[in-house]
Parts: C-alpha cells; sequence; structure tokens
C-alpha cells in the first residue's frame, strides 16, 4: 500500500459499490482507499506455485482464492486481497455481498519490496483477529525462504520459518513442499 487512491473518506458501503466498478484493484483502511500495483512476473508465478501446491495439498477439504479474492475483517474497517486465501470449510462472505470472503484459514502474502513492511505490519495485526485464521505465511522471492505465522490451541501465535529442503506444517496437519513453491521461480524477472 504505497499511495492513496482518488477516493478517501467512504464508508465500507461506498467502497465496495466503487470498487467493484474498478479495473484495478484497491484495498480499504478505515474509510481511506490504496491502489495496488502489479506483481513482478517472480511475484506472481510464486503467487500461483503457492496456489498449485495448497491445492494439491489440501485436496478437495478446502477451497483456494487467488489474489483477486476479497477479503473483511475488523468489522468492515478493512477489505484487502492476499496473495492466495484458502477456506477449509464452509465459504462464508460477507452478510449482503457475494464477493467478500470473512473466514479465511490460511492467508499467504508474497513479499515484495513495496508490500513487505505492510505485509509484516498493519495488514498481519488485522490478519490476527481473524477467528478462522490458523496459519499466515509470508513467502519471500529473495530468497527460498517461508515464514509462518500459525494459532496455538492457547491462541498464541507461534512463528518458524523455513529454507530450501524443508515442508510447512499447516495447522490442519498437512505439509507443503517449499521447495515446490519455488520451482522455476528464480528463472522470472524480481521487483
Amino acid at each position: 500500500m504505497t499511495r492513496v487512491a482518488a477516493r478517501s473518506k467512504l464508508t465500507a458501503a461506498e467502497y465496495l459499490a466503487w470498487e467493484r466498478e474498478q479495473l484495478d484493484k484497491h484495498e480499504f483502511y478505515a474509510g481511506e482507499v490504496f491502489a495496488l500495483a502489479g506483481g513482478s512476473p517472480r511475484h506472481n508465478f510464486i503467487a500461483a506455485n503457492v496456489q498449485r501446491v495448497l491445492m494439491g495439498a489440501l485436496e478437495d477439504r478446502c477451497f483456494t482464492f487467488t489474489s483477486d479474492q476479497r477479503v473483511m475483517f475488523d468489522d468492515e474497517a478493512r477489505y484487502v486481497y492476499p496473495d492466495t486465501s484458502v477456506v477449509c470449510g464452509k465459504v462464508m462472505l460477507q452478510h449482503g455481498t457475494k464477493d467478500v470472503l470473512v473466514n479465511p484459514t490460511i492467508l499467504v502474502e508474497v513479499l515484495s519490496s513495496g508490500t513487505e513492511q505492510h505485509d509484516r505490519g498493519l495488514k498481519w495485526k488485522g490478519y490476527q483477529r481473524l477467528a478462522s485464521l490458523t496459519d499466515y505465511l509470508l513467502v519471500s522471492q529473495r530468497e527460498v525462504r517461508v515464514e509462518q505465522f500459525q494459532r496455538a490451541s492457547d491462541g498464541w501465535w507461534l512463528y518458524r520459518a523455513y529454507g530450501r529442503g524443508d515442508r510447512v506444517p499447516l495447522a490442519d496437519g498437512t505439509q507443503i513442499d517449499v521447495d515446490a513453491m519455488y520451482e522455476d521461480a528464480f528463472e522470472q524477472p524480481s521487483d
């Protein structure tokens, strides 16, 4: 989130109506609208790999969504577009909408120089309040490194980092292969 779009001081309903008419995506935070920049080829390639790996590992138990899926949290104060969203169980949408997810189980952000601070900071702070969220993955595009925040049974978040040759254990017991997330990724241009 680096630049404010032409709209500000909107209600959540005004934002959703306006956003649905836009060609580009915008996130919403407390009345302010922020334009999203497109990702580098490496960013997008890694995001696609992550989605493929998650879909394969979770099979038909969960639903995996691309970065076009809008997610709401903080009681309509925040609307964001994670790089990957996963729902294990029934997909629940914000009341009165057909396109706003409210119960992600897993969220993934592929880090870039323009978004890393936000993905680790304000966005993560908000994600922690999602009762449905069990795993938050931060995926580097500069090196083979996946950072995981996983909700423990006592509600606290556990942090782990993984590299080449590792497997990331998700809260449901599924393990995903780090190397598969990065397959052919470093052949693509980065930010």
